[in-house]
């Protein structure tokens, strides 16, 4: 008996033990991580991504007003005189101009205009181009701008009554201009302002064959050269100057029609690089202050 009695004791101490293993094990929470996982970043479309980094274009360059030179393709050049129109001079320059069939630009006084008005009509009749440099030659950085504008209307109202057609262009006498007088100027008569390249000093009267010298010398395609049809070296060194520069395959053209040709400088690569890093604004070029310009 008592044998029995523990054999159903161990049975059913077996079978609990058998019904606890078959029951599921409760479900436990996931563990959260201290720090919170942060949501991964779209994509970005590479059209997207790629229009981001685009520079914004640079704004436009404002036109050229001021010229000493220009880029041009082909041998191109123009010839000027200043400080006429001259009474004994002038007329045999013409005929020189004529007989070459050459057309230039004449930068005329007002007051020279006044006294010798049948020159300039014959000048502008015969085909070349009239512009303003001033009534009476003063220095225009050291001047009201009342003054300035009083030198040029006078010369323009003078050159227009002469020639019928006003100025478009304006050398300053002597090179000598500020730049808020070139903005003002500009804006006001439409004058592009004109300066050169190729100064032979004529003014200093060193004679006709260092003038014509000094001239071949510097002159290069979109060149302007500067001279004075006041001075009789100058007038005496022009026969020689024209055919070397003929012979050389120069072409005259007049100050408008050398404008008229201009092309874009296309930069060297290596200079635009150089560009790039130079940290200093290189200053406009103007020419040395000429007593005769």
């Amino acid at each position: 008996m008592p044998n029995y009695r523990l054999l159903l004791g161990c049975a059913a101490t077996l079978s609990f033990t058998v019904a606890l293993a078959g029951q599921p094990a409760p479900a436990t929470k996931p563990a959260v991580p201290a720090h919170p996982i942060e949501a991964a970043p779209k994509a970005v479309s590479p059209n997207v991504e790629k229009q981001a980094t685009l520079k914004s274009p640079a704004p436009p360059k404002e036109p050229a007003i001021t010229f000493n030179s220009v880029h041009v393709d082909g041998p191109y050049i123009a010839m000027t005189f200043d400080d006429g129109p001259s009474a004994a001079l002038t007329p045999k320059l013409l005929d020189l101009l004529a007989a070459h069939h050459i057309k230039v630009t004449f930068f005329v006084l007002g007051e020279m205009v006044a006294e010798h008005p049948e020159i300039l009509a014959r000048a502008a009749r015969e085909g070349h181009e009239i512009a303003n440099h001033s009534w009476s030659h003063p220095n225009f950085a050291k001047m009201s701008q009342e003054g300035v504008r009083s030198q040029l209307q006078r010369t323009d109202d003078e050159i227009k009554s002469t020639t019928g057609k006003r100025p478009t262009l304006f050398r300053p006498p002597y090179g000598s201009i500020t730049e808020r007088e070139k903005r003002w100027i500009h804006d006001e008569f439409g004058y592009d302002i004109i300066l050169w390249d190729v100064d032979p000093l004529d003014w200093k009267r060193p004679g006709p064959a260092v003038v014509r010298n000094r001239i071949l010398k510097e002159t290069r395609s979109g060149s302007i050269v500067l001279s004075h049809d006041i001075h009789p070296g100058t007038i005496e060194a022009m026969p020689s100057t024209f055919d070397e520069l003929e012979a050389k395959g120069f072409k005259f053209v007049t100050v408008s029609e050398l404008l008229g040709m201009a092309t874009p400088v296309t930069p060297h690569p290596k200079a635009e690089a150089a560009e790039k890093t130079e940290a200093k604004v290189a200053p406009s070029a103007v020419p040395a202050s000429s007593p005769g310009g």
